[in-house]
């Protein structure tokens, strides 16, 4: 009986990356895309980035199961010719299914109702230091209280914008603006469109918006060559600006860190008030503006604008960190220049990560985030059943000669600097070469 069915290539589904025809494969069977890309939930950069490829672990990994039902409606009638399941891909794939029949990724625990508890918590006492003491070691205890309850919120808007932490999709949409917008003053959105670009491209230098830090850093030489952005549709110029800042990158890491709130807080209005299409752009401001009534208020409470400036200060420094670990988590890790390959995708994500190392009572600190490596191979799996699954990922990376690397907070700290100063020192270099050149 012969085969029916129509096959293309590899190479033939490549050339169906292009804005306006955008196929990707999931499974061998080949998918047009092009008109829903731009109803995605999850945004149009993860399916431009494997577009034109073989995508099915990453389709496994932010999807539940109930998605695969609306993919016949984007069949193109074509199979993949030369579809091919890689063994690490076959034991990724089985997992999942272990984990989904488990009921893992539905059992989110208490963790949530606990966090809400702390944070409403540590908000209330900052709150009450602020309005009901004159006392200045009170109003600074009371900044680093807000700092640290900002770093719980982002936490609890990081895992509503992976998974639905409420009972339905309309809470969880309420408790990201709130925990994002209103109380951060972070877009929910922004955090959406540059966060999923990043779990899809994790750490290519080209396509990862959270490796995209020029002029003040630069965690690779390749970033010399002006790298040109796909996420932001520019140039990355490594210019005199940038080489005097990246020269000195190792010095300024933890400076920057404390002030980066201020970027957040301007990313969020440049994509909010941009032309791009944005889901729930008018929520997303009203809950900005939310944060930025409040916020100030609060801080003019204060009695004289030394005390507000490092009220706003130590509370930005508290946060940052959060910010620290997050870069403790991918700026020492292996980078790539180039799209992001889905026949590959496990790979790319043990060799983009680094996991920090922790005592299990200190995971509410971490937010889960510390095993790094997890969250990124099961994006919907609850931070609770991370610290479970750990050995497991470990084991399928030692089987398949894969890095696992956990360090702890100061080696990974360490780490970071010496990737900073490396590029630092040629950055360096380089710069005294054109201030000798061209006086």
């Amino acid at each position: 009986m012969s085969d029916d069915k129509k096959y293309i290539t590899s190479e033939e589904l490549k050339k169906h990356d292009k804005q306006d025809d955008l196929w990707i494969s999931i499974q061998g069977k080949c998918y047009n895309v092009t008109d829903w890309v731009k109803d995605h939930p999850g945004g149009d950069i993860p399916i431009r980035s494997l577009a034109g490829q073989e995508a099915t672990d990453a389709f496994i990994a932010f999807h539940p199961g109930t998605a695969w039902k609306y993919l016949d409606k984007f069949f193109t009638g074509y199979h993949l010719k030369d579809y091919e399941v890689t063994e690490v891909s076959k034991d990724y794939r089985k997992l999942c299914s272990e984990f989904s029949k488990a009921g893992m990724f539905e059992k989110k625990g208490h963790g949530v109702i606990y966090s809400f508890c702390f944070v409403t918590l540590l908000m209330s006492l900052s709150f009450c230091g602020v309005l009901l003491s004159q006392n200045f070691l009170v109003h600074m205890l009371s900044a680093a209280l807000l700092g640290l309850a900002w770093m719980q919120i982002s936490y609890l808007g990081h895992d509503s914008g992976h998974y639905v932490m409420m009972t339905n999709r309309g809470f969880n949409k309420l408790a990201q603006i709130l925990t994002g917008n209103c109380l951060t003053g972070i877009s929910i959105a922004w955090w959406k469109w540059t966060h999923n670009a990043h779990h899809v491209a994790c750490n290519s230098l080209d396509h990862d918006p959270d490796l995209q830090h020029l002029p003040v850093f630069a965690v690779s030489t390749k970033f010399f060559k002006s790298l040109n952005s796909s996420f932001y549709g520019r140039e990355l110029t490594f210019d005199s600006v940038a080489k005097f800042f990246v020269s000195y990158q190792h010095f300024t890491y933890y400076p920057i860190m404390c002030v980066a709130r201020v970027n957040l807080f301007v990313q969020t209005f440049l994509l909010l008030f941009s032309t791009r299409k944005v889901p729930d752009r008018a929520l997303n401001i009203l809950g900005i503006l939310v944060f930025w009534t409040w916020f100030p208020l609060l801080v003019s409470t204060l009695p004289n604008w030394t005390e507000r400036f490092l009220f706003v200060l130590l509370s930005f420094c508290v946060t940052s960190l959060q910010h620290i670990q997050f870069t403790l988590n991918h700026f020492a890790a292996d980078v790539y220049v180039g799209q992001p390959e889905g026949n590959d995708w496990f790979e790319k994500q043990t060799s983009g990560t680094i996991d920090i190392a922790c005592v299990s009572w200190m995971d509410w600190f971490y937010g889960g985030l510390q095993f790094q490596l997890e969250h990124h191979l099961f994006p919907r799996l609850p931070r609770c059943h991370l610290r479970k699954v750990s050995p497991i990922v470990q084991d399928l990376c030692k089987k398949h000669k894969l890095p696992y690397r956990s360090l702890s907070f100061y080696e990974a700290n360490v780490w970071t600097l010496r990737t900073l100063k490396t590029a630092a020192m040629q950055a360096r270099g380089l710069l005294w070469e054109a201030v000798n050149t061209h006086g």
